[in-house]
């Protein structure tokens, strides 16, 4: 998706992130059209934004000029491909839901940080109450209709998500809700570190 990034998530995850210091670099995976990239430009990092949509990257390109933006996936090999030394921190926001393989991805951004580096990653949130409010609402069937073109492969809990990051390496998890009513969120943002200094 071009342009996913919503603004109920920028205050989690820049609370996640920080602090934020002038030439911090960032690296934005599946930064679609840019928009959470050009907030951290903004606070006066270096953002490396990657997305396998090239019609994102275009618009990125010309919007946040600042940035360096790449059409590229995330695995083991981002940094070597991109030429780049490992980042400060690695943001990610409701991509890793569209993932057939999500643990290349994770091994992936795991690789992208410097050892004591920070990972925040984002993806709608899932819990038992509010797949309850869903299914009373009768709006379930709809919410995991698999026939949602560029929809939602995989759904993520925390403890699923948890487990992902931490099969990986990452340690520290941290985990804010965001959007909506507490249990009933739109999205999860958790953050995690690459142990070392």
């Amino acid at each position: 998706a071009a342009s996913h990034t919503n603004s109920y998530l920028l205050a989690p995850v820049i609370e996640l992130a920080a602090p934020l210091s002038p030439g911090m670099r960032v690296l934005d995976v599946g930064c679609g059209n840019g928009h959470l990239a050009g907030e951290f430009l903004k606070r006066g990092c270096r953002v490396v934004g990657i997305d396998l949509s090239e019609q994102g990257i275009d618009i990125a390109r010309r919007a946040y000029p600042a940035g360096r933006f790449e059409v590229l996936g995330a695995d083991d090999n981002t940094l070597n491909a991109l030429n780049e030394a490992p980042f400060d921190l690695v943001v990610s926001t409701e991509v890793v839901e569209h993932l057939y393989a999500p643990r290349p991805y994770a091994a992936g951004c795991f690789a992208a940080l410097r050892p004591g580096g920070t990972l925040i990653c984002t993806t709608p949130y899932h819990g038992y109450l509010k797949f309850l409010a869903l299914g009373i609402a009768g709006r379930l069937p709809q919410h995991i209709n698999p026939l949602w073109d560029g929809g939602h492969i995989k759904i993520w809990t925390r403890s699923s998500l948890a487990a992902l990051l931490q099969e990986a390496g990452f340690a520290n998890l941290r985990f804010r809700g965001a959007g909506r009513l507490p249990l009933l969120w739109k999205s999860m943002v958790m953050g995690a570190t690459r142990p070392g200094i």
